[in-house]
């Protein structure tokens, strides 16, 4: 089992970090299983958030139990004291607990700072004076605010993107971060759901020895397949390396993570999805995108409005309007069987 001291915080926590976005679609009971089996298999970090539905809350069913032995980490999208106190107090609740190990502002527009006139920065600072908090760190999509986060000083974590889709420029914050004794932990190891090889993935994030990427769990085949790799870290072999040059090669240019800050959408087109669902239907489950269901969400791109909102929040700087219209234009052929999916 491999450990990784989260820079300047001092924490050392298990490489294979655990993302608790996903649980908020599972029942209860499911989700306990799953963090009872990552709590046995030595898992010691969990990542989750304030807008993650009832993600904390079946969080801290499990981890107050366990507490001396795990770390938390949480986001508020809080932009006033205000806000951020009632979430800070909200999180503090649902997940059972006195304090945060990892406080993050969460996909903030802006790189919080004290005197910027927000306050938000000042706040986590009280928090942390008052032992609420232990560490302040923020969660972003975008690259300039990464570029500030790490230029700044005044954060002890960064969790950002980082697969082994990276660009050049990912690469400069993942090795700014190390530079600059900041914990780094890495979100979308599978690129939004886009990579479908656990193993490859895995095996490309393990090479940097202070990144604790955090992997997004919903299913019991899912924990089984990642406590493995714990106990047996694949390598970056000719078979990985063949997989990850295919995956290149395929999804080279502009492509959805899914992250869903382009959403809420006036025509109630679920962007996240529909602006990819070429690259899901070729690497996901065709039967679930082709059903009835999904015909009618992607007709929905028909009401598309042409407001450019989706675009203006989307942190990749990707035309989402065009996105969607190329990804209909496909599906609808695909629908029509006139292009085969292999």
């Amino acid at each position: 089992m491999r450990n990784v001291r989260l820079g300047s915080t001092g924490i050392v926590v298990n490489k294979t970090g655990f993302g608790g976005l996903p649980i908020q679609r599972i029942s209860d009971e499911a989700a306990e299983k799953l963090l009872w089996m990552a709590v046995n298999a030595g898992i010691n970090y969990y990542d989750t958030g304030k807008t993650y539905s009832d993600s904390e809350v079946k969080l801290g069913r499990v981890l107050s139990k366990v507490r001396d032995k795990v770390y938390i980490a949480t986001k508020s999208p809080a932009k006033n004291p205000e806000d951020f106190w009632a979430d800070l107090n909200q999180s503090l609740q649902r997940l059972q607990t006195d304090y945060i190990d990892v406080f993050q502002f969460h996909n903030p527009p802006f790189c919080p700072r004290p005197g910027d006139g927000y306050g938000i920065y000042e706040a986590a600072l009280e928090a942390k004076a008052q032992g609420k908090i232990r560490h302040i760190g923020i969660s972003t999509h975008k690259l300039p605010i990464a570029r500030e986060v790490i230029a700044s000083g005044l954060y002890e974590v960064l969790q950002f993107p980082f697969c082994y889709l990276a660009t050049e420029q990912d690469m400069e914050i993942v090795e700014g971060c190390k530079k600059a004794d900041i914990g780094f932990i890495a979100m979308k190891g599978m690129a939004g759901g886009v990579l479908n090889n656990a193993k490859a993935a895995f095996a490309y994030l393990d090479q940097f020895d202070h990144v604790v990427p955090v992997w997004g769990i919903q299913r019991e085949c899912e924990i089984e397949e990642f406590i493995s790799y714990m106990k047996n870290p694949p390598v970056m072999d000719e078979e990985v390396k063949a997989i990850i040059e295919k995956d290149l090669k395929e999804l080279s240019g502009d492509f959805c993570r899914g992250c869903g800050y382009c959403l809420p959408c006036p025509a109630e087109i679920p962007i996240n999805q529909c602006a990819r669902m070429s690259v899901l239907l070729r690497r996901g489950n065709t039967q679930n995108f082709l059903s009835p269901t999904w015909q009618e969400h992607m007709k929905k791109i028909e009401n598309c409005i042409g407001c450019n909102a989706c675009a203006s929040r989307c942190p990749y700087g990707l035309n989402c309007p065009e996105l969607l219209r190329r990804n209909y234009e496909e599906y609808k052929e695909i629908i029509a069987g006139n292009i085969k999916l292999s």
